[in-house]
């Protein structure tokens, strides 16, 4: 082995180490779903900022802000850091349902207004954002070890994925908790000195200026963010879950710093992207900028990733756990060890099944990524989310509505996803709106959520003139 390829290990090395020593021993089982310390007081204000920051600062969402920079320049970045106002969004929503409704999570929220069933369709669409967020975490990672499929690759998704759930084990969430602070530091450090490096170079050139079709296509992109955003928050328990550990006004004003924190995070990393547009670099732009500029950054990227994957992967475990040994049997008893058995043992199951499709590199060069394309499925199909959570305060609005709005999202959503994987038309060219690569996906969001807000009020119409039908004839 190389002194080049033992980098990544003397990384992983490092890493594994300071987790290890941050993360508690032993944790309560209240601990354990709650992220309370041991005398059962709440995460404090920055615990929460910090872990709600790095937790949304995916090695996935890293490696895209590049990409975009790469793509569209500037707007590359402002578009993919719009994606964070869904802290703003979830924050508003959630502090609103618990100040006047005191529900202790979403799920009990969705059973008293919509009903189980609106529950677990929810908690289903949400399962398969947590299954997304292990392999595509994990194989964003590995590729710092070796090309895809090499020994060093899969070496490195047992290790990190090994090593997540073990101190995810232990911990829970007041794990996840913790070793956010650390990670978030550390990311924070380690992006400073990114910037460090590209910075006079990007000075010396200035930012490079992009065709003007691929301007517009970021500008589209942008606009895509900002109607996503109004949903996409919804169905991620990393960030939902959070916001019911402290009390609510807290909740409200670390939701609020986390979104400009990681939205500067990530708009900031896509100057990478920038930086590698004025060297002319084609491909993988972190991968493309590390190679130009030496083992160094290759090292700076490579802790960047991990950071940002283990935060993300650690959240990612905690959430499953709470949903299936709490919230699908809308179990809101108090909390004991069996609960917290039966989260860890979901915990181990998730860690597998989670990263099976990255199998799918053996399965030829088109049957793999449509089977990638299949599991990015929950993404695209919870645009009808939006109104369900948004417009809750109507009060004739019931499963109806969920129903109304819900479906045609998925529906649309699954259409988007098939037309992705198979490359044949399904939606009609013109629903696009914009420009560029984005712009069938923004027709498809925009009229969609329109689609689905209207199904929603439908619902809530027939169900208010139901209603008062009954009491006439009673």
């Amino acid at each position: 082995m190389t002194s080049a390829n033992a980098l990544p290990w003397i990384v992983l090395g490092a890493y594994g180490v300071l987790i290890w020593i941050i993360s508690p021993r032993h944790v309560g089982a209240d601990q354990f779903f709650s992220g309370r310390g041991r005398r059962g007081d709440e995460p404090g204000f920055w615990l929460l900022v910090a872990s709600g920051a790095i937790s949304w600062i995916f090695a996935k969402s890293i490696a895209n802000a590049a990409t975009l920079g790469q793509a569209f320049g500037i707007w590359g970045g402002i578009g993919y850091a719009a994606y964070y106002l869904s802290f703003v969004v979830v924050g508003v929503t959630v502090y609103v349902i618990r100040t006047r409704g005191g529900w202790g999570s979403l799920s009990e929220f969705l059973v008293a207004k919509y009903g189980p069933l609106c529950a677990k369709l929810f908690l289903a669409a949400i399962a398969i954002r947590l299954f997304n967020e292990i392999w595509s975490n994990t194989k964003v990672t590995a590729l710092f070890f070796g090309p895809e499929g090499s020994l060093p690759y899969w070496i490195a998704v047992l290790a990190v994925t090994a090593f997540t759930l073990y101190y995810s084990w232990r911990g829970g969430l007041r794990a996840s908790l913790l070793t956010d602070g650390a990670q978030m530091i550390m990311a924070a450090v380690l992006l400073v000195i990114v910037l460090a490096v590209v910075g006079p170079g990007l000075g010396r050139t200035g930012l490079p200026q992009v065709a003007p079709a691929a301007r517009d296509a970021g500008i589209t992109f942008f606009v895509l963010a900002l109607v996503q955003a109004l949903s996409y928050g919804f169905h991620d328990p990393v960030m939902t879950d959070r916001a019911f550990i402290t009390r609510p006004g807290k909740m409200l004003r670390a939701f609020i710093v986390a979104g400009v924190l990681s939205g500067g995070f990530i708009f900031l990393f896509s100057f990478v992207g920038v930086y590698a547009h004025t060297q002319g670099l084609r491909g993988n732009p972190v991968v493309g900028v590390a190679g130009l500029l030496g083992p160094a950054m290759l090292v700076l990227f490579n802790a960047i990733m991990l950071t940002s994957a283990g935060s993300t992967i650690d959240s990612a475990f905690a959430a499953t756990a709470k949903l299936g040994a709490r919230d699908w049997a809308n179990d809101d008893a108090p909390v004991t060890p069996r609960h917290a058995d039966r989260g860890r043992r979901l915990m181990a199951i998730i860690a597998v099944v989670g990263n099976l499709p990255l199998l799918a590199l053996y399965l030829g060069d088109k049957a793999g990524p449509a089977v990638i394309a299949a599991t990015t499925i929950s993404g695209a199909m919870v645009m009808g989310l939006a109104p369900i959570f948004l417009l809750s305060w109507v009060k004739s609005a019931g499963r109806l509505s969920f129903h109304m709005a819900f479906w045609p999202g998925v529906a649309l959503g699954v259409a988007r996803a098939v037309e992705t994987a198979s490359g044949r038309a399904i939606l009609p060219a013109s629903m696009t709106l914009g420009q560029g690569k984005y712009a069938l996906d923004l027709g498809v969001n925009a009229y969609g959520l329109l689609l689905c807000t209207a199904g929603f009020v439908a619902g809530a119409l027939v169900a208010r003139q139901t209603a008062q039908h009954r009491k006439l004839a009673a």
